[in-house]
């Protein structure tokens, strides 16, 4: 019986310890550099955003497919999922482009905020996931804020 409870204290201890090499490092730093408009259908605004996605770490980020979230004020404002496949760097950064799509009743949503509230800034929030081989998805979290030129205040 000593033999038995050895093995499996020896198993569960390889067990956690293989587990514990595929703990994620730190998240990456996303940030928003770039907004283009794309063809939208009906009332649906289309946009291409550009991410600057920087791994801290030092080993690759491998991903097949990104998800965003984009909320601004506080509000779900546009989301998006591209099947782009690749990798960043240890300890480098990659531009990823996702297309995105903000549905008219967001729109009108953040136009009534805008008429009644301050518009000298627009502060957002993007939030998403790497999809990773093997269910090793790298999730990350990113705000800032938009400054709207003088003549749109």
């Amino acid at each position: 019986m000593n033999a038995v409870r050895r093995a499996l204290l020896l198993a569960v201890t390889l067990a956690l310890c293989a587990c514990a090499s595929f703990a994620p490092g730190d998240p990456p730093q996303v940030d928003v550099v770039g907004v283009q408009p794309l063809q939208g259908q009906g009332m649906e605004l289309r946009m291409l955003v550009k991410l600057r996605v920087i791994n801290p770490n030092d080993t690759p980020i491998e991903y097949d497919g990104v998800y965003l979230e984009m909320d601004v004020r506080g509000k779900r404002f546009a989301s998006g999922v591209s099947d782009m496949r690749g990798a960043v760097p240890r300890f480098g950064e990659a531009v990823l482009s996702v297309p995105v799509s903000v549905p008219a009743v967001a729109m009108l949503r953040q136009a009534l905020g805008m008429a009644q509230g301050d518009t000298s800034s627009i502060g957002y929030v993007i939030s998403g996931k790497l999809s990773g081989p093997q269910w090793r998805n790298t999730r990350f979290s990113s705000e800032g804020e938009f400054k709207l030129p003088e003549g749109m205040r």
